[in-house]
Parts: C-alpha cells; sequence; structure tokens
C-alpha cells in the first residue's frame, strides 16, 4: 500500500477554531501568507482554498460581508469579476490548466461550506485530473504543497495586476 502524504492538515486539525467568519477576518488584514491571501484590491481579495479541489484552487471573495451577488454595490461587484478574471490569468500563467470551473455555491443547499460569506471558486483543470482515487478512496491527491503554491502565485498575481 502506497501512503498519501498531506503534512498541512494535521496542523489543521489540531489548531483552535477561530469563531466568526475566516473571510472577513482575512479581509482584516495581518498575516497574509496564514490567512493563505495572495492578492488584495480595494473591495476583493484572492485567497487560497485551504482544502483545494486542485492545485491552484483560489477562491475570490468580496471583502465587506455579504452573502448574495445582488448585496454588492456595483464597485464591488465590478471588482470581484475584474479579479475573478486575473485569478484565471494568473492560474494559466503559472499552472497552464486546459481549462476552468468559476462559480459561487449560493445557499447551504447549494454546497457552500461558508454561506454567509460569498465567494467565487477559480479551479484549474486538466483533462484526467479526475481519476479513481476520491471514487475509491474517498482521497484527492494534490500534488503541490499549499506553501509552494503562494508562493507561485503570490509573485505572479503581484506581477500580472502591474502590467494590467
Amino acid at each position: 500500500m502506497r501512503q498519501l502524504w498531506a503534512p498541512w492538515r494535521l496542523a489543521y486539525i489540531q489548531q483552535d477554531h477561530p469563531e466568526g467568519c475566516i473571510f472577513c477576518a482575512a479581509a482584516a488584514g495581518g498575516d497574509d501568507r496564514a490567512n493563505l491571501v495572495v492578492y488584495r484590491r480595494r473591495h476583493a481579495f484572492v485567497m487560497l482554498n485551504l482544502y483545494p479541489y486542485n492545485s491552484g484552487h483560489v477562491m475570490v471573495v468580496p471583502s465587506r460581508h455579504v452573502a448574495r451577488p445582488a448585496d454588492l454595490d456595483d464597485a464591488e461587484l465590478l471588482e470581484v469579476m475584474q479579479t475573478t478574471t486575473l485569478s484565471l490569468r494568473t492560474l494559466e500563467h503559472v499552472f497552464h490548466p486546459e481549462g476552468a470551473n468559476v462559480g459561487m455555491n449560493l445557499g447551504r443547499a447549494a454546497g457552500a461550506g461558508i454561506d454567509e460569506h460569498l465567494h467565487v471558486h477559480v479551479v484549474p483543470r486538466w483533462v484526467g485530473d479526475t481519476n479513481f482515487m476520491p471514487v475509491l478512496g474517498d482521497v484527492k491527491v494534490i500534488p503541490e504543497h499549499l506553501d509552494a503554491t503562494y508562493d507561485r502565485l503570490l509573485g505572479a498575481f503581484r506581477d500580472l495586476a502591474a502590467a494590467g
């Protein structure tokens, strides 16, 4: 039997989980690396998903605590969409995916793990990235550590945003 390692998961399991909204805590600033925030704008930011579906799985999050797109004002909505587009460009530059899933789970019934704070999932995809592991073993293999993904995306977001 081969072993699968996910070393960051034990630290998460053993830590005390903060009360309140993780997105609001990340929006407030502080340690961006600890909060997995790779890019910030005035009304939105981008953070890695702690439990990614694939390497490079990011979330675009409005800075204001709202549950639905209709709750955003025009400037916030525009910036969330512009940041989603920048996220796609950045992931294409860094990971060279063959496609992407982009979407929101609105409400618990739609699959939202955090339904009170809107966020847009941006997931790079490759042909064949779905295999027998999730079906038979209830395991998803992520080939790159989150720290390495963070470092690669941090510089790429900065560079691509500056380039326009």
